[in-house]
C-alpha cells in the first residue's frame, strides 16, 4: 500500500541540506543531473535572489518516491533571518531530516532547530553531511551532537576514510554487536516492556524486532538515528533515503476524514493571483468546491471556491482534480486567503508561534517620493506572505516601517522589492522594538452631552496589568445590551488599534480593558425628515471617542518599556576569556559562572537584543575567529535609565487638542 510522508530538511545556513536535496531527488530518479548551490542550478533554489546567494529563502516544495513511500520534500532556510519559513513548515511536517556539517559540527542554529523539533515531538533523523571534506568528524561530532543536542542518538554505521575524496558510510547490520548493544540499550530507556524482555531474555530481542522498535521509537520522537555522507559524492545518501522509509511515520488522515488542512505558503502567480499551498490532514479538497477557512487565530473567514488545484509528484507539481489527506496541493481561486489559514476546524495549536516574533524595525525609503503608492502595495504583498514580518504605516510622515529578523533579510527585502516591483530602496537605521506593560490601574470616561466630550457617545474604561504573555484581554462591565452590537465592536476594535502605541508610541501588552460606562443617542431626526447624525450615535462617534478615554485611563495607570533580551550560549577559547568579559560587560550583557570545558570556556548569560549584532561582529577578532554564540529571544525586561520613545504614527489622543483638530477636520 503506497504511504505519503512530508518531509522537512532542515539545517545551519551552509550546513548543505539544498545539496542533499538535489542528491535525493537524484537518487530517485527525478532529475538527471545534480545541480549545484554555487552555480545557481538547484532544483528547489528557484528565486533568481537565492540563486545569486546560495542561500533557500522560501521553502519549497518536490516530490519523489522511495520504494512503497512517496515523499514530499520541503526544502527550508538556513539562514537564522529567515526564521518565520521554517515555522510555517513545522506545522504540516510528518518527520524531519536535521542536516550538521561534519566540519563545522553543531552550530547556533543547529542547537534552535533541534530545540524546537523535540518540543514539538517532530520524528527526526539526523545527517551528518560533508564527510569528505578536509577536518571531517565521526566520533568526536557524535559526542558533541550527545552533549548539545540530544543524548537520544544511535549511529547507524561507520565512516571510512573520513576527510577524504573517498569518504564513505557502511551502514551496520545485525552482525555488529556493539550497534546492537547500543540500540538496546537506547530502546530499553524508553520502553519498561522492551526493558522487561531484554532483561528476562536478551537473546529473545532478534535484529528485526530491534528495528521494528527503532522505527516505533522514532516515530515517537523518542530516538535519533544519525547517518553519515555527502551530498555531493552521494556517500551514505542511499542508507539515509532507507531509513527515511523504514524509520519515519506516513501521514495520518484518510481520503475519507473531514475535510481539515493548514496553509503554510503563499505566492502570487504571473497574473498576480494568489496560490495556496495546503497540507491536507483529513478529507478531501476538489476543484469547485467551496471551503470554509479560519484565521491563524481561529476566527472564520468567508467560504472561497477552489477554482484550480495541482499536487506534487515526481518532481513537479501536476494539475489534478482533488488533494487528500496526507498529500500538499497548490490551490487557486482562493483571493483572501493568508498564510497560517485552516482549512475546516482549525486545530487546537491554532495562532501558536514556535519561534520568537522579529525584534527589530527600520523604515523603508524609495528611492522618489512618487514611488511611495507602489511601494506600500508591494510591501503589502511581502507581508501577505509573512505573517511575522509586520508593517506599520505613518501617514503624517509618509513613512513606513517593516520589522526584521536581521540584517541579511533587510538586505533581500530590497533585492526583491528591485527584481520583481521595479521599486529601489534604502533603509533608515534599524533599531529594537520594545513593548509597554501597564504598571497599576487606570480608568476615565467620558459621557454623551457634557463637556468637553464633542461625540455623540458615553465610553468610560479601565486598564490594568494582566500576566505576561497574556496579551489583551477586552471585557464588559456593563449590560451587553446597552449598546447596539455594532457599537460595542467599534470600541472594542478601536481598544485594540489604539494600544498599539503606549505613552510612549511601544505596543501595549499584557493588559485588561474593561468597559464600565456606555450610552448612546438613539436614532432620530426632525418632524418628517430623514435620519439626521447630527442628533444619533453613529459608530464614528465611539471610534473617534474611545483613544481618549483609553489614552486618559492608560496615563492614570502608567506604563513601562520593556525592550527584548536574548538568552545566549558563547563558547570560546579559554586564553581569551579575558578579553570578552569585559566587551560583554559593555554591551550590557549579564553573563553567569564560565565554565571550562577543556580548551574552551562556556558563558551563558542575557544579552539586549539591540546588542547581538554588535556582539556577533567583535566575536571573531576576540577569539581568534574560533567563538560560538547562540543566541536566541528569551523575554521582555523593563529598561533601566530613561526609556525609550518611538514617533507615533497616529493622531496622538494624548494630546487632546491636536487629536480633536485632525478628528473634527476629518469628520
Amino acid at each position: 500500500m503506497k504511504r505519503t510522508l512530508n518531509l522537512g530538511i532542515l539545517a545551519h545556513v551552509d550546513a548543505g541540506k539544498t545539496s542533499l536535496t538535489e542528491r535525493l531527488l537524484y537518487a530517485a530518479g527525478v532529475i538527471d543531473e545534480i545541480g549545484s548551490v554555487d552555480d545557481g542550478s538547484t532544483q528547489t533554489d528557484s528565486l533568481a535572489l537565492e540563486r545569486q546567494r546560495g542561500i533557500t529563502i522560501k521553502s519549497a516544495v518536490v516530490s519523489f518516491v522511495i520504494g512503497d513511500v512517496t515523499v514530499n520534500l520541503i526544502d527550508t532556510p538556513g539562514h537564522p533571518d529567515f526564521i518565520a519559513e521554517v515555522e510555517r513548515v513545522l506545522s504540516v511536517l510528518d518527520g524531519a531530516v536535521l542536516v550538521i556539517s561534519a566540519v563545522e559540527g553543531v552550530q547556533a542554529q543547529t542547537r534552535v532547530l533541534m530545540r524546537t523539533l523535540r518540543r514539538l515531538r517532530i520524528p527526526t533523523l539526523l545527517f551528518v553531511n560533508k564527510i569528505d571534506r578536509r577536518g571531517a568528524q565521526d566520533d568526536g561530532l557524535l559526542r558533541a551532537v550527545a552533549e548539545k543536542l540530544t543524548p537520544a542518538i544511535v549511529a547507524m554505521g561507520s565512516v571510512r576514510d573520513p576527510g577524504t575524496p573517498e569518504a564513505a558510510f557502511r551502514p551496520y547490520g545485525p552482525g555488529d554487536a556493539a550497534f546492537t548493544a547500543r540500540l538496546t540499550e537506547l530502546l530499553a530507556d524508553h520502553d519498561d516492556a522492551f526493558l522487561a524482555a531484554y532483561v528476562h531474555d536478551e537473546t529473545a530481542l532478534s535484529y528485526r524486532r530491534l528495528r521494528r522498535e527503532l522505527a516505533a521509537q522514532t516515530g515517537q520522537a523518542l530516538a535519533h538515528p544519525v547517518f553519515f555522507g555527502s551530498a555531493i559524492t552521494g556517500a551514505g545518501v542511499d542508507a539515509l533515503s532507507a531509513g527515511i522509509a523504514e524509520l519515519l511515520p506516513a501521514a495520518q488522515g484518510e481520503p475519507g476524514d473531514p475535510v481539515s488542512g493548514t496553509v503554510f505558503k503563499v505566492e502570487r502567480g504571473p497574473a498576480g493571483e494568489k496560490i495556496a499551498y495546503a497540507r491536507m490532514f483529513g478529507g478531501t479538497v476538489r476543484v469547485r468546491d467551496r471551503l470554509r477557512f479560519h484565521d491563524g487565530q481561529g476566527e472564520p473567514r468567508d467560504d472561497q471556491k477552489v477554482t484550480a488545484l495541482s499536487v506534487f509528484e515526481r518532481g513537479a507539481d501536476v494539475q489534478r482534480p482533488s488533494v487528500a489527506a496526507g498529500q500538499i496541493g497548490k490551490l487557486w481561486g482562493l483571493a483572501d486567503i493568508q498564510l497560517g489559514d485552516t482549512i475546516g476546524e482549525p486545530p487546537e495549536d491554532a495562532g501558536r508561534h514556535h519561534f520568537a516574533p522579529p525584534t527589530l524595525e527600520t523604515v523603508v525609503v524609495p528611492a522618489s517620493a512618487a514611488a511611495l503608492g507602489a511601494l506600500r502595495v508591494a510591501l503589502a504583498q511581502l507581508a501577505e506572505q509573512d505573517p511575522l514580518i509586520d508593517l506599520r504605516q505613518d501617514d503624517i510622515r509618509q513613512e513606513i516601517y517593516v520589522s526584521l529578523y536581521g540584517e541579511v533579510q533587510k538586505e533581500v527585502i530590497q533585492a526583491t522589492l528591485a527584481a520583481d516591483f521595479g521599486l529601489e530602496v534604502g533603509f533608515r537605521e534599524t533599531t529594537t522594538i520594545c513593548v509597554e506593560r501597564p504598571i497599576g490601574a487606570g480608568a476615565a470616561v467620558e459621557f454623551n452631552g457634557k463637556a468637553p466630550n464633542p461625540f455623540l457617545a458615553t465610553v468610560g474604561l479601565r486598564v490594568e496589568p494582566a500576566p505576561v504573555g497574556t496579551g489583551v484581554r477586552y471585557r464588559l462591565a456593563v449590560s451587553p445590551g446597552a449598546l447596539p452590537l455594532a457599537f460595542h465592536k467599534a470600541v472594542e476594535d478601536t481598544v485594540r488599534e489604539t494600544l498599539n502605541q503606549g505613552l510612549y508610541g511601544w505596543r501595549v501588552a499584557d493588559c485588561t480593558v474593561t468597559m464600565t460606562h456606555s450610552g448612546y443617542s438613539p436614532r432620530q431626526s426632525h418632524s418628517h425628515a430623514v435620519f439626521d447624525k447630527s442628533m444619533s450615535s453613529t459608530g464614528a462617534d465611539f471610534r473617534h471617542l474611545t483613544p481618549l478615554v483609553l489614552m486618559n485611563a492608560l496615563r492614570q495607570a502608567g506604563t513601562r518599556v520593556h525592550e527584548p533580551m536574548h538568552r545566549f550560549t558563547l563558547e570560546v577559547p579559554a586564553d581569551t576569556i579575558g578579553g570578552v568579559l569585559p566587551e560583554l560587560a559593555r554591551l550590557r550583557a549579564v553573563p553567569r559562572t564560565p565554565a571550562m570545558r577543556g580548551a574552551s570556556c562556556l558563558v551563558e548569560g542575557d544579552i539586549p537584543a539591540a546588542r547581538v549584532h554588535e556582539l556577533q561582529q567583535q566575536l571573531p577578532g576576540l577569539t581568534r575567529g574560533e567563538g560560538v554564540l547562540e543566541s536566541a529571544f528569551d523575554r521582555y525586561q523593563p529598561v533601566s535609565g530613561a526609556a525609550p520613545a518611538r514617533p507615533r504614527t497616529d493622531h496622538n489622543p494624548l494630546d487632546r487638542k491636536e487629536y480633536l483638530l485632525h478628528v473634527m477636520r476629518r469628520v
